[in-house]
């Protein structure tokens, strides 16, 4: 018999028995068939035990039974050996075994005329009479192809999203003054000091608040700004007298 199911199943038989597994080419999803028992196998174990048998009745009498003893173990031996895995019957028992897995299994599957492959029910467009790859189910591709969209959706809304519309500034993160974390506001969290960065009056480069000169330019920037106009002292960073209102 020529054999339908030759690429897509797996040989799980053994010395006792017979026994195939049976995949669909689309989902990969198996099917096994019921084990059948080798009759070879059997007809080699009673050799076997007939040829301890012999040897322990041959130890009984003390070795007397010589030559014909000898005879029936030679004879148990050449039969087992005939009857060893791969030979001619176990082949041909096997051959008939898959002959019957097949038949056992066939009614799950369905060849796709289209691409000649061999799919389960779960796999097979009853509507077109094809398998899914050829002809998809028409209600399950039209929700794919609408989530495969939304998905492009969600993720071009989401490129064009803002999420975050503060100023970009640099801040820092541990207190100058005490040294520990100090939070995001413009005061230490920890001592309440000022966390405002400075800026160098004469190039305007940021500076942190405990630098006493600029790094870019080297100009006092860690004291206070005294008003050429009226004296009041005001904060380094400070723009115009918080006394008259005079340019710093």
């Amino acid at each position: 018999m020529l054999h339908s199911f030759t690429r897509n199943h797996t040989d799980l038989s053994t010395d006792a028995g017979f026994q195939y597994e049976f995949y669909c080419d689309c989902c990969g999803n198996g099917f096994k068939s019921t084990f059948k028992p080798s009759s070879t196998y059997n007809k080699r174990k009673r050799t076997e035990g007939f040829g301890r048998g012999v040897g322990i009745l041959n130890n009984l009498l003390g070795g007397r039974l010589g030559n014909l003893t000898g005879a029936l173990e030679s004879g148990a031996q050449v039969l087992q050996d005939k009857l060893n895995d791969k030979s001619p019957q176990w082949r041909k028992e096997q051959e008939q075994s898959f002959d019957e897995a097949q038949e056992e299994v066939r009614p799950q599957f369905v060849k796709c005329p289209s691409c000649n492959k061999w799919v389960c029910s779960d796999c097979w467009n009853e509507e077109e009479s094809l398998c899914i790859e050829c002809a998809p189910r028409e209600s399950s591709y039209v929700a794919k192809a609408r989530n495969e969209a939304m998905r492009r959706n969600i993720d071009e809304a989401a490129e064009a999203a803002t999420v975050w519309h503060g100023k970009i500034e640099t801040r820092t993160t541990v207190c100058p003054h005490c040294g520990k974390p100090a939070g995001n506001g413009n005061f230490c969290n920890s001592c309440g000091q000022p966390l405002k960065m400075l800026k160098c009056p004469k190039c305007g480069a940021e500076l942190q608040p405990n630098m006493k000169f600029c790094s870019e330019c080297g100009t006092p920037v860690g004291g206070k700004i005294a008003c050429p106009q009226c004296g009041t002292e005001n904060e380094p960073g400070t723009k115009f007298c918080g006394e008259c209102g005079a340019k710093l």
